[in-house]
């Protein structure tokens, strides 16, 4: 059967208060027009400000649903959430090339909830370089490029990392630039600034929002520097949406 919008696959975690991980993926999809779909990597016990516990899903748990949908559907870019550590998500991005080897890949690299609530602890540098040359992009915010990337300063991290695949380091909480991002793309680095004066209002779940903007975007044929600006425009607007911690979602 033949579907007249792209598929676009979120394979991340389930919050309850639907604010970041999954649900508001498919929200996301939704609004660019495209047709989600999503697999759990954990269940968690969470709200807009508080994460309190999680529960992973095993390796199996995730690729068994993965075959089932990848066997049945064209799925155009995939988009990968927090997920227990880099075993699991080198066999699941192992399933998926497996199933079509020229995949897009975006890991929305995760590492730790907004109240700093730790997700993915102890990486062995080698296993995460295997897993990078895998990926399409990455989406590290500050803290998460210099922790990747093994340098303290987040822009010479991020670059190494590029070394691998492309990166989008994130500047919602980086100074003095605050609010501009930065592509690094084929030893090339792109600002990509921000649409509105920098004083929006923050969001639980803003870096699930963004990775599954950019991952519609480019199912929707975008370059990935204009996928880019296009979610930097969603995200925006959903930050802006109303005061509280959850965004509406308004394309």
């Amino acid at each position: 059967m033949l579907y007249n919008r792209p598929i676009v696959l979120s394979i991340a975690g389930f919050d309850p208060c639907g604010g970041a991980g999954v649900l508001a993926d498919a929200k996301t999809f939704e609004q660019h027009r495209c047709l989600g779909m999503a697999i759990n990597t954990a269940y968690t016990n969470q709200v807009e400000d508080r994460f309190i516990s999680v529960k992973w899903a095993s390796a199996n748990d995730i690729i068994t649903p993965l075959h089932s949908l990848m066997d049945r559907y064209p799925v155009a870019v995939v988009k990968i959430g927090i997920i227990e550590n880099l075993q699991v998500l080198a066999d699941v991005i192992q399933a998926l090339k497996q199933k079509n080897e020229t995949l897009k890949i975006i890991w929305d690299t995760v590492l730790a909830a907004s109240d700093q609530f730790t997700l993915m602890e102890q990486m062995d540098p080698q296993q995460l370089e295997r897993v990078l040359k895998e990926l399409y992009l990455i989406t590290p915010n500050r803290q998460e490029a210099v922790r990747l990337g093994g340098h303290p300063d987040d822009m010479t991290a991020a670059k190494a990392l590029s070394a691998h695949c492309h990166v989008l380091l994130k500047g919602g909480h980086r100074e003095p630039e605050k609010g501009t991002d930065y592509l690094f793309q084929d030893q090339q680095c792109f600002n990509i600034e921000a649409g509105v004066p920098y004083s929006l209002s923050p969001k639980h779940g803003s870096g699930c929002i963004l990775s599954s903007a950019i991952a519609a975007n480019l199912a929707l044929g975008y370059s990935l520097y204009e996928a880019c600006q296009h979610a930097k425009h969603y995200i925006e607007t959903a930050l802006n949406s109303n005061p509280t911690l959850l965004a509406y979602h308004v394309a």
